[in-house]
């Protein structure tokens, strides 16, 4: 499979406009997709909060499709990092955007005053859930949402109240990623666009993970026994249960893996999350001693031509 990267133009732009936004800022609220919690964090949001020391409110969006327990896991890692206090909640429910404001305040007890608002800046990638968070903190529409990843092309600035103001941002993808995992975990969750990916392949890498830690899952909604099967197995196995055939009886993998992508994200297969503090830890290692193992491949080579 290919790496993916995707990175709009606008989000250059949109960086340095975060850069000086964050100097009048005192709290970032950085929001995450529960699925994908470290995959889903940008590193330049990091690096622009420590520069200016803000404490950060990391918001597990979408928790109400992710595994409970492995969401526990994220928040127990994160509450342990220095001036980060993480909650999970759907930031499609009112109540549970209500509490973010006294989150806040907690993070930054000096502010909250009239004649101290407590500034608060949302940041993200894109589609983890930044304008519906926006628009129920508001209680009104003014964020536009859409199905399709960097929907927000600029910020905006509100007032919550006159203790409390708010910044939303653009989406913020940085401009290479780390680990390939990390696109496809990204693009299954539909976090990047679909002109960046092949649906075909973010299907048969979802398809993997699933069979290797929710099995129990996939057979029960797709009613079929899944034990021996592989991705392209599983695949094929839905699309012939769905009817997605060809002419000539092949089954259609470009609809079957549309249609696997869409059951993943709209939590019909269940709470899944694709990754865990522990299989991040071991993908990270086992990556690090393969490019370590390159590298020293490469260098010998080297030597000998010398």
């Amino acid at each position: 499979m290919a790496a993916i990267q995707w990175f709009p133009g606008h989000m250059t732009s949109a960086r340095k406009k975060a850069e000086e936004t964050m100097e009048f800022t005192d709290i970032v609220i950085e929001v995450l997709d529960a699925r994908v919690p470290e995959a889903s964090h940008n590193p330049m949001i990091e690096e622009l909060r420590l520069y200016r020391q803000r404490p950060s409110l990391k918001i597990l969006n979408k928790a109400d499709l992710a595994d409970p327990a492995v969401t526990q896991a994220w928040l127990n890692h994160f509450n342990r990092q220095d001036g980060v206090k993480a909650v999970a909640l759907s930031c499609k429910k009112p109540g549970d955007a209500k509490k973010i404001p006294g989150l806040c305040r907690s993070l930054a007890p000096h502010r909250g005053t009239n004649l101290k608002p407590l500034r608060m800046m949302i940041m993200g990638i894109p589609n983890v859930g930044k304008s519906t968070l926006m628009n129920a903190l508001l209680n009104r529409r003014i964020a536009k949402v859409g199905d399709e990843p960097a929907v927000t092309k600029s910020q905006q600035r509100f007032e919550l109240s006159p203790q409390l103001a708010i910044t939303d941002t653009p989406g913020m993808m940085w401009p290479k990623l780390q680990y390939d995992s990390d696109g496809y975990m990204l693009a299954a969750s539909h976090a990047i666009g679909r002109n960046a990916v092949i649906d075909e392949e973010v299907a048969e890498f979802l398809a993997g993970i699933l069979l290797a830690r929710y099995p129990e899952l996939l057979q029960a909604r797709y009613k079929t026994d899944v034990s021996h099967m592989d991705a392209i197995d599983l695949l094929e196995a839905v699309g012939r249960r769905r009817g997605y055939l060809l002419k000539g009886g092949d089954f259609d993998m470009e609809k079957t893996a549309m249609a696997f992508l869409v059951d993943y994200r709209s939590g019909v297969l269940g709470r899944i999350s694709l990754e865990t503090p522990e299989s991040r830890n071991a993908m990270i290692a086992a990556v690090e001693a393969l490019r370590q193992q390159q590298a020293e491949e490469s260098q010998q080579a080297e030597n000998l031509e010398d």
